[in-house]
C-alpha cells in the first residue's frame, strides 16, 4: 500500500483502514527506528505499540502537511526519546547494552565492522545518535529529518558531522583494541 492510497484512506474518513494500512506499512520500519534509539527489544515493542496508540488517537488532525511515514517516524521518535529521558538516559555517553544485545540477536551475523559502529554509536548522545542513524541507515534527506526533529537543516547537518567524527574515533580505538588484543593472544 502506498502513501497514496493511504491518503485516499483518509480523505474518504475511513480512518480505521487508513490506520491498519499504516500499520501494516510502517510496523517494522517504526520498530527498527525505536530499537535504535533504545536498544532493548521488549522495550522497542512496547513502545511500538504506544506509537501506534498515538498515532490512532491523533489520526484526524494530521494535516497533510508531511508524508505519512515522516509523520509517523516523528510520533515514533518522540515517543522513545521520551521514554529514555523517563528512564535518565537522555544524555548518557557510554551504554554498552545496544552492542550487548545486538551481538546476542539471532538476527545479528556478528560483524566485526558492525559491532564496530553499534559500539560507537553507544557513546553518542541519544539526540546526536537518533540524526546519526536517520541518515546513515534511513537515508532520509535533511530536510525529513527536519520535519522530524523539528530541528533545523544547518543543525542537523552540524549534529551529523560531529556525529560521523565520533563514530571514526571510536571505530578506530576499538580497531586497535582488536589489533592488540590479537597480538597478546599469540
Amino acid at each position: 500500500m502506498t502513501e497514496a492510497n493511504i491518503t485516499q484512506l483518509y480523505e474518504a474518513h475511513n480512518f480505521k483502514g487508513a490506520f491498519n494500512a499504516l500499520v501494516e506499512t510502517q510496523q517494522e520500519q517504526l520498530l527498527r527506528v525505536i530499537l535504535r534509539i533504545v536498544g532493548d527489544h521488549d522495550e522497542a515493542l512496547d513502545l511500538l505499540q504506544d506509537t501506534f496508540i498515538k498515532i490512532w488517537q491523533n489520526l484526524e488532525k494530521f494535516e497533510g502537511k508531511s508524508k505519512w511515514s515522516t509523520w509517523t517516524y516523528r510520533i515514533a521518535s518522540n515517543e522513545a526519546l521520551m521514554y529514555l529521558r523517563k528512564k535518565k538516559k537522555w544524555m548518557t555517553t557510554s551504554d554498552p547494552l545496544v552492542t550487548e544485545q545486538l551481538e546476542a540477536s539471532s538476527f545479528f551475523d556478528g560483524d566485526e565492522a558492525m559491532v564496530a559502529l553499534y559500539r560507537a554509536l553507544d557513546t553518542l548522545p541519544a539526540k546526536q545518535r537518533l540524526v546519526f542513524q536517520m541518515r546513515y541507515f534511513d537515508e532520509l534527506p535533511y530536510s525529513e529529518i527536519a520535519e522530524i526533529t523539528s530541528t533545523s537543516e544547518g543543525a542537523l547537518k552540524a549534529s551529523y558531522h560531529h556525529a560521523v567524527k565520533k563514530i571514526e574515533s571510536e571505530v578506530i580505538r576499538f580497531k586497535q583494541f582488536e589489533d592488540l588484543s590479537i597480538k597478546e593472544a599469540s
